[in-house]
C-alpha cells in the first residue's frame, strides 16, 4: 500500500544546478513554522547529497527523497530553534590558484573531486580522485589517511560538506574555493 502525504510548501528548483537549489530552499524554509515540511523539487542529481548535507549541518531534518521520472522530490522538516545549528563554512580553505601552484610544483597533494560522475567525466583535474559526496561515507576507506586532501566540487558547497565529514574522521583536508566553476588550471575528460 502506498501512503501519500503533502508538504506545507512545494519549491520548484527544476533545472537549477548547485548551489541554487540549496539557496532557494534556505530562503523558503525561513517562511515555514518549526515542524512544517517543504518539498523541494529538483532535476540536478547532485541535489540529493547537497540537501542531505545541508540539513545535517543546519539541524533541519531530511525526511527522504521520492523520484518521479527525472524529478527528485526532497522532503525536509523545519527544525525548531532548539534544534538549529549555525551553518559554518569549512575551514581551512585553499584558493584555486594555491592548488594550481601546488600541482605545478609537483607536490604530492591529493585532489578529491566530490562532484557527480557525469560532472567529473566531462571536466576534471588530471589525477583527481572521483568520489561523489553521496558515496563518500561508504568509500572513505579508499582514501589514505596519511595524505592531505584538497577537496573540490563545482562551487565549494559539496566540497565543504565533504571536508566536514572527512575532518570528523581524522583526515587532513582543505576546501578548494571557488571550485571548478572558476578553475583555470589544467583539466581533462574521462576517456570513453
Amino acid at each position: 500500500m502506498t501512503k501519500t502525504f503533502t508538504a506545507n510548501q512545494v519549491l520548484d528548483c527544476k533545472g537549477l544546478a548547485c548551489p541554487m537549489p540549496i539557496v532557494k530552499t534556505k530562503k523558503a524554509i525561513d517562511g515555514l513554522q518549526p515542524g512544517e515540511v517543504i518539498e523541494m523539487q529538483a532535476t540536478d542529481v547532485g541535489s540529493l547529497a547537497d540537501i542531505q548535507g545541508w540539513a545535517k549541518n543546519t539541524g533541519h531534518q531530511y525526511l527522504g527523497t521520492l523520484r518521479e521520472g527525472g524529478v527528485l522530490k526532497h522532503f525536509i522538516r523545519k527544525a525548531s530553534p532548539e534544534e538549529m545549528k549555525e551553518e559554518v563554512p569549512f575551514s581551512p580553505e585553499s584558493t584555486n590558484d594555491q592548488v594550481i601552484s601546488l600541482l605545478a610544483e609537483g607536490s604530492d597533494a591529493v585532489i578529491l573531486d566530490v562532484r557527480e560522475p557525469a560532472e567529473f567525466a566531462f571536466n576534471h583535474i588530471p589525477g583527481a580522485i572521483s568520489i561523489p559526496l553521496s558515496e563518500l561515507e561508504s568509500r572513505m576507506n579508499e582514501l589514505d589517511p596519511s595524505k592531505e586532501f584538497y577537496v573540490i566540487c563545482r562551487t565549494g558547497r559539496r566540497s565543504g560538506l565533504a571536508c566536514q565529514q572527512l575532518n570528523e574522521k581524522g583526515y587532513k583536508v582543505s576546501n578548494v574555493m571557488p571550485g571548478m566553476t572558476a578553475w583555470t588550471g589544467p583539466t581533462e575528460q574521462t576517456e570513453q
